[in-house]
């Protein structure tokens, strides 16, 4: 049994912090409010991929202005929980007490041969989705009232 705690700090992580940390972090700013410092971060940080921002676009998030950033420069002292979310790939390591959470989500940017930029968007639209679900369940262990 899952005991309510209360973060102060929740940080997504994946390698590229492009695409599904971005999401997540996305969804539990919108979930979570100013309740929670929410925040992503990634081992090779790129960019945030259109296609995420496109996607959370359609249920009325922005993440626009977000920015991909490395996992080193987040402060440690100021996370209480960390979420990783590669499947295929090794996820970034975190040091220091936090929780931690593994959810494995395929890359939806990963490169499977198929560019159609429908094909792409499900993939997208599919990792949101399975995203949003978990930090539904997520916040629902945090006292966050």
């Amino acid at each position: 049994m899952n005991l309510p705690v209360t973060p102060r700090s929740v940080l997504f992580l994946c390698v590229a912090d492009s695409a599904r940390s971005q999401m997540a972090e996305g969804l539990a700013r919108a979930l979570l409010g100013a309740r929670v410092r929410v925040q992503s971060a990634g081992s090779k940080p790129t960019r945030v991929s259109p296609y995420a921002i496109e996607v959370m676009r359609e249920i009325g998030i922005d993440i626009s202005g977000h920015a991909s950033k490395l996992v080193d420069d987040v402060d440690a002292s100021e996370v209480d929980t960390v979420v990783t979310l590669c499947a295929e790939e090794v996820c970034p390591v975190f040091l220091g007490k936090v929780r931690r959470l593994h959810w494995p989500i395929v890359d939806p940017a990963r490169d499977d041969g198929d560019v159609r930029r429908e094909v792409v968007l499900e993939r997208f639209r599919a990792a949101r989705d399975e995203i949003r679900a978990r930090v539904d369940g997520i916040a629902a262990t945090f006292d966050v009232a």
